[in-house]
C-alpha cells in the first residue's frame, strides 16, 4: 500500500496534450491561485498528501461547497461527486437532517472535554444494532482508533507482535507505516522517514490471500503475535476483495493461536451495511475500528470489542488511551442524525442496488468495446481498474503502468463534471443522494472518457 502511496504523491504536475475526443480543460485559475498560496503555509500545499493531485493532471481543485451529490470548486465548476469526503458522506453532502441536528447542538456549545448525553445516545444506537461490539470508545480519527486497537490487543494478550498485510492501509501510526521486505514472512520495513526500525520490527508483513504465509508467520513467531489486522475489505489500494473462505481462515487461525483478529472498518463500517464487512462475511472480529462515517463526515473514530476485552481500557484497565476531543458533541450529533437514517428500512438495499447497476453498466460498456477494464464493486463502493483480470486480491496484482490510463480518464471526467478521488488506487462511493438522473449523466461521461482513453492508447 505505502509503495503505491509514494507513487501517488511523487508524480509531476503537468498538462496532458489534447487527445482525440478530449474536452477542453475546465477553468482552474482560482484553485491554482489558492494552491500557490497554500504552498507558503503547508508542506506541498496540502494537509493530506493525496490532495496534491500528484498522480493526476493539473493543480488541485479547492472545493467551495457541497450539496447532495454535487460539489463546486473555487472557480464555480460543478461536479457529480463520487469521493464523498473519501466515503463517510453516505447520505451526500450537507444532508438536511445532519445539518439541523448539528446546528441544534451547537447552540449549547461545541466542546467541553467532559461527558455529554449525546455520547450515550450514539453509543446505544451503534451497540443495539451491531452484534460485533459490546462496548466502544470514541476517538477523533480512524488512525487514532486503529492505533488504540493495536495497543489494546497487546495489552490484552501480553504479546508484542502484529501481523498486517501488504496492500492494507491502517492510518499513519508508526507501527503500521511499514511495508513487506523480501521473503515469504518478513519483519516490516519502515516506509516513512521518522519511523524507528525497532517499531517496524514488531510488525510482520505478509501478502494478502496467502494462507501458507500466515501459517508460517504463526510458526516462526510462535506465542509472540498479539493480533492480525486487516481492512474489512481492503479498499485503500484498489478494491482487493478477499474470498469468504480466506477471511474465515483468518478468524480460525487467530483463535488457534490465541491472537486477536482486528477488522479495520474505517471505510467499510456502516458503508456495506450497518454491521460493515463483519456482517457481510458473517464473522466476529475480536476488535473492530470505525472512522468518520459515524460522525457524518466530522472528525471522529471509534473502536469496539466485547465487554471483556474493553475492560482492559483505562480507567477500568491498564491500557491507557485518552483524547480531549473524543466524543465531541458536534460530531456525536452528526453521527446520531446520520446513523438514524442508515437504520431506515430498505436503506442499504436501495443504495446497494443503485450502485450495483451503476458499476455493471460501466462494465457492460467496456466489455462491448473490448476495453481492458474491470469494475470491481461491493455494496456502494466501486473501483475502476484498467486490467483484464477477473480478480485483483493483492497489491502485486495491480499494474502500476495502468495508472497512466487513469490519469487521462480523471482529467476527462473533471472536464465533463465528474469528480473521482485523484488517484487510480482509490475507490469511489455512491451515496443516497445520487439519483438515477445524476448516475445516468455520470455513466455517459465515463463512457465518453473511456473512449478518449482507449482511442489514444
Amino acid at each position: 500500500m505505502l509503495e503505491s502511496l509514494k507513487k501517488m504523491f511523487s508524480g509531476n504536475e503537468g498538462e496532458l496534450p489534447m487527445n482525440t475526443g478530449s474536452k477542453p480543460d475546465i477553468p482552474r485559475e482560482k484553485s491554482a491561485e489558492l494552491y500557490e498560496k497554500a504552498k507558503k503555509y503547508f508542506p506541498g500545499g496540502v494537509n493530506s498528501p493525496v490532495r496534491a493531485f500528484k498522480s493526476v493532471y493539473g493543480t488541485p481543485l479547492f472545493i467551495q461547497k457541497g450539496d447532495g451529490c454535487f460539489v463546486w470548486d473555487a472557480d464555480g465548476n460543478q461536479f457529480i461527486d463520487f469521493c464523498g469526503s473519501w466515503g463517510p458522506l453516505i447520505l451526500g453532502h450537507n444532508h438536511a437532517k445532519v445539518r439541523e441536528k448539528v446546528t441544534e447542538v451547537m447552540q449549547n456549545g461545541m466542546s467541553f472535554g467532559a461527558p455529554t448525553a449525546l455520547e450515550n445516545e450514539l453509543a446505544e444506537l451503534i451497540i443495539k444494532n451491531n452484534r460485533f461490539v459490546e462496548k466502544i470508545r470514541f476517538t477523533s480519527s480512524g488512525t487514532e482508533a486503529v492505533m488504540s486497537a493495536i495497543r489494546l490487543a497487546r495489552g490484552y494478550t501480553g504479546k508484542d507482535k502484529i501481523i498486517k498485510f501488504e496492500g492494507c492501509y491502517h492510518g499513519h501510526s508508526d507501527s503500521l507505516l511499514v511495508k513487506a521486505g523480501s521473503g515469504l514472512v518478513t519483519f516490516g520495513e519502515t516506509s516513512s522517514a521518522g519511523v524507528p526500525k525497532s517499531f517496524a520490527e514488531e510488525t510482520i508483513v505478509i501478502a494478502l490471500n496467502d494462507t501458507k504465509a500466515l501459517e508460517q508467520a504463526f510458526i516462526q513467531f510462535k506465542d509472540q503475535v498479539a493480533a492480525v489486522i486487516i481492512e474489512g475489505i481492503p479498499a485503500n489500494n484498489g478494491l482487493l476483495m478477499q474470498d469468504e473462505e480466506y477471511v474465515k481462515f483468518l478468524e480460525k487461525i487467530c483463535k488457534e493461536n490465541n491472537a486477536l483478529l482486528i477488522f479495520d472498518e474505517v471505510i467499510t463500517g456502516f458503508r456495506l451495511g450497518f454491521e460493515g464487512a463483519a456482517g457481510h462475511y458473517g464473522i466476529n472480529p475480536d476488535i473492530v475500528t470505525y472512522g468518520k462515517i459515524i460522525g457524518g463526515g466530522l472528525p471522529v473514530g471509534m473502536y469496539g470489542a466485547s465487554a471483556e476485552i474493553m475492560a482492559h481500557i483505562s480507567p477500568d484497565g491498564g491500557v491507557y488511551q485518552a483524547g480531549t476531543l473524543s466524543g465531541n458533541p458536534v460530531a456525536m450529533a452528526a453521527g446520531i442524525a446520520q446513523l438514524t437514517e442508515l437504520l431506515r428500512s430498505g436503506f442499504y438495499k436501495e443504495l446497494n442496488s443503485k450502485a450495483t447497476e451503476f458499476a455493471e453498466s460501466i462494465q457492460r460498456f467496456a466489455t462491448a468495446r473490448n476495453y481492458k477494464l474491470k469494475v470491481f464493486y461491493v455494496g456502494s463502493i466501486f473501483w475502476i481498474a484498467f486490467t483484464d483480470k477477473d480478480k485483483i486480491q493483492t497489491a502485486e496484482d495491480i499494474d502500476p503502468a495502468s495508472m497512466e490510463k487513469f490519469k487521462i480518464m480523471h482529467r476527462e471526467l473533471l472536464n465533463r463534471g465528474i469528480y473521482l478521488g485523484p488517484s487510480g488506487y482509490e475507490v469511489g462511493f455512491v451515496s443516497a443522494a445520487h439519483t438515477k438522473i445524476e448516475l445516468e449523466k455520470a455513466k455517459r461521461a465515463i463512457f465518453d472518457s473511456l473512449d478518449v482513453v482507449f482511442r489514444n492508447k
